[in-house]
């Protein structure tokens, strides 16, 4: 007989355990099913704004998370969801192992990962030089010379990484000013060995068998410029993961973000969406524990509402 479970997580950052412990706190009867521990979070660098603690890294927060999991004795499925459906009242979720898993309601947490610059070299020279985490990489170019893409807080968060690490830094920003938070900013400007490079778009990265450096346009002379460099570091943004979801829901918007309301409820009865992969503008660890929350609390008012 096939086990109909109450809910199914799919992801294990900061909303889907968030969600999980509050499920389990209920007595239901459920899985998580996800890639890995953590997701973004934990590859994110130093965190000065999770209340509770000062200064923390994204690693030890997930690190923190994963024990609080374990306390409860929830063991995550480690595997990937290619494919919902839903057919009647329950959903079935297929994974990448190509098990099959029914239950009353599905929250999504699944969260989203880097966008791409899309550029030449760019996919060349992955791992030969370009990351998109510099809480993984960054330690490898220590006393060398970086650039590090984007203008948020991603980019602003290692450029104060390389600072303490590499010999000189750039960073590439497209815009004239940067958008991230006022105390970063501050701080990166501060730093003697980042260099700052404003209004200008990344064309092309090159070198050998690793990389030797990019080239910008400089949109102020409209110039094509070169810059060598040991490591490029990618931060433009991030792209929700919601390729499995299928379309014909219509609960996705021109993002691919899951839209939801106040309770984190989509528009398909059954299904919750928290954290990164949702709609809300503010991609913060604590907003997304607070979502995972929500949509926890909305999974069990819906199964006593439809029991």
């Amino acid at each position: 007989m096939t086990t109909i479970y109450d809910s199914i997580i799919i992801g294990a950052s900061a909303a889907g355990i968030s969600a999980a412990i509050y499920l389990k706190r209920q007595g239901l009867n459920f899985l998580i099913i996800t890639k890995d521990i953590g997701g973004e979070m934990a590859l994110s660098g130093i965190v000065e704004n999770y209340p509770g603690f000062p200064k923390t890294t994204g690693l030890e927060l997930a690190q923190k998370f994963e024990e609080h999991l374990k306390s409860y004795g929830i063991e995550p499925i480690f595997d990937e969801v290619i494919q919902l459906k839903k057919e009647d009242k329950f959903f079935e979720v297929i994974t990448k192992s190509e098990n099959k898993y029914n239950s009353k309601t599905i929250v999504v947490a699944t969260g989203s990962t880097p966008k791409k610059l899309n550029i030449p070299g760019e996919i060349n020279f992955f791992h030969k030089g370009v990351s998109y985490c510099s809480v993984c990489d960054m330690p490898l170019f220590k006393g060398k010379t970086v650039a590090i893409i984007g203008g948020g807080n991603s980019a602003l968060e290692a450029g104060i990484m390389a600072s303490n690490i590499c010999k000189k830094g750039y960073i590439i920003n497209k815009n004239p000013s940067f958008k991230g938070d006022k105390i970063l900013i501050e701080e990166v400007l501060k730093k003697p060995n980042i260099e700052i490079i404003y209004n200008a778009l990344t064309q092309e990265i090159f070198g050998d068998s690793v990389v030797k450096g990019l080239r910008y346009l400089d949109k102020t002379t409209n110039e094509i410029k070169e810059l060598n460099v040991d490591g490029i570091f990618i931060h433009i943004g991030l792209k929700p993961n919601t390729e499995f979801i299928p379309n014909e829901w219509e609960i996705k918007n021109e993002f691919g973000e899951i839209i939801v309301n106040k309770f984190c409820e989509t528009n398909l009865p059954g299904l919750f969406a928290a954290g990164d992969v949702t709609d809300f503008p503010h991609k913060q660890i604590g907003v997304a524990v607070g979502q995972g929350i929500s949509a926890g609390l909305g999974v069990v008012n819906y199964l006593n509402k439809n029991k």
